[in-house]
């Protein structure tokens, strides 16, 4: 399986599945379907519906 990516659009912060979010209890490996929808940006507080896949070219 391939983790994705997802930018924040405010401030550029990036999730990574394959890192999770350890700091607010997101799992390595968490899909980014399965982060709660009241999770917001580390960085700047913005909404889940402020973030888009990225394409990482490996």
């Amino acid at each position: 399986m391939n983790s994705k990516q997802y930018q924040c659009l405010i401030c550029g912060w990036i999730y990574d599945e394959a890192k999770g979010w350890p700091e607010d209890d997101i799992s390595p490996g968490t899909a980014w379907e399965e982060v709660p929808f009241d999770w917001t940006c580390p960085e700047c507080g913005a909404m889940k519906d402020d973030f888009e896949m990225i394409e990482i070219n490996a």
